[in-house]
């Protein structure tokens, strides 16, 4: 069975790359640009695994990660950043978070599917 990702990044210029990449590798994936409608088209027990951009417009990253968490408190999320001191303030801003998988931007896909492989049982 295909691994289910949601991406969710206010840039286009990372999801549809990753989105391409990563169903090149056997992947389904669903992507939104906007936090808010992400929330809005969340499944519960659907994904896998989520990659979440940490700052977007209207909702962060791990705001909306602490609302998909109570819809699904299962869900595995990796973090993606390109901002390596806002990451640091994040932590303490939120120190209940899971932040065990933190994705620096810019990834290659090789990369990126590195970090998945660690996250997702095989």
């Amino acid at each position: 069975m295909k691994k289910r990702i949601l991406i969710v990044d206010d840039d286009q210029g990372t999801t549809i790359p990753f989105k391409m990449g990563l169903e090149n590798q056997g992947f389904t994936v669903e992507t939104f640009n906007d936090p808010k409608l992400a929330l809005l088209n969340f499944r519960s027990s659907y994904y896998d695994l989520s990659l979440i951009d940490v700052r977007m417009e209207g909702m962060n990253g791990f705001e909306l990660v602490q609302e998909l968490k109570k819809i699904d408190k299962n869900l595995k999320v990796c973090f993606i950043t390109s901002f390596k001191a806002y990451y640091d303030s994040l932590i303490q801003e939120y120190p209940n978070m899971d932040h065990k998988c933190f994705i620096q931007k810019p990834i290659s896909i090789d990369d990126l599917i590195k970090h998945i492989e660690k996250v997702l049982p095989q």
